[in-house]
């Protein structure tokens, strides 16, 4: 069940048109699905107002199916895998296809964010945009999950790509869009420098999403993350190293607070 479920639910209680008894029982259902390998959060969206998301990596084709099944049978329209390679995408579809086919007609692989979504994004519904800002062409895998995640949380998402401090002028041609977000994720790898830029540019909170992206010394986004945490931008907060999921959930937050 998800959190505008059960607001609808309540409604219909309040209107006479559904039995507080049978209320009662949707409502009393088990908060999670024993499936023996996994426990499915299904209360997870009524709960935090957002419904749990399954991390695809180190899990089989048929267990992110069996997740999904479970979640979709409690109510959750929307279903996001993260971390999800092709091949094992392509498992879980022919699996889909084969074992649950109502699942499968929604199902689709997004290969830049290595993301599996069921269901469309829903209908903006935040205080403004969120604005995602990638240094470079070889940060959007991890920019993408991020817009992807926030866009199917319910925000309104606008994309800056291959802006870094290398050419500061491509940043600077977008200082309208920065200055009127209402949050704003600068993913970057390299030395991590975008994030205290855009930072010094905008009056609204700056999520840092530091790459792997780099060479040697750049020790796999070590560099970035470091360069993040010490930023001198007084707005700027930090996620972990490719962690595009967690900046993309924690601006679909700000973006929603009073909502």
């Amino acid at each position: 069940m998800e959190r505008d479920e059960l607001r609808a639910l309540l409604r219909a209680v309040a209107a006479g048109q559904v039995d507080v008894d049978d209320a009662c029982a949707r409502v009393g259902e088990a908060p999670f699905v024993e499936l023996g390998y996994a426990k499915p959060d299904v209360q997870r969206g009524v709960r935090q107002g957002v419904s749990e998301v399954i991390y695809g990596a180190g899990k089989t084709a048929e267990q992110i199916a069996g997740i999904m099944d479970a979640l979709e049978r409690s109510g959750q329209r929307r279903i996001i895998v993260t971390r999800l390679d092709a091949k094992k995408s392509d498992e879980l579809e022919t699996l889909l296809k084969e074992e649950m086919p109502r699942l499968a007609d929604g199902y689709r692989y997004l290969a830049t964010p290595r993301m599996g979504i069921l269901g469309e994004a829903p209908k903006p519904t935040g205080i403004g945009y969120v604005l995602v800002i990638a240094a470079g062409t070889s940060d959007l895998y991890c920019a993408e999950e991020a817009a992807v995640t926030a866009e199917m949380l319910g925000n309104e998402v606008r994309r800056v790509y291959d802006a870094g401090v290398a050419g500061i002028h491509r940043l600077l041609s977008h200082t309208g869009d920065i200055q009127r977000a209402s949050v704003i994720i600068a993913v970057a790898g390299m030395e991590g420098a975008l994030a205290s830029v855009v930072g010094g540019l905008a009056s609204c909170p700056v999520i840092a999403c530091p790459t792997s992206v780099g060479y040697g010394a750049s020790l796999g986004g070590i560099s970035a993350l470091l360069s993040m945490l010490n930023s001198c931008a007084s707005g700027a907060s930090v996620v972990n190293i490719d962690n595009g999921f967690g900046a993309g959930y924690q601006a679909n937050l700000i973006n929603h607070v009073g909502r």
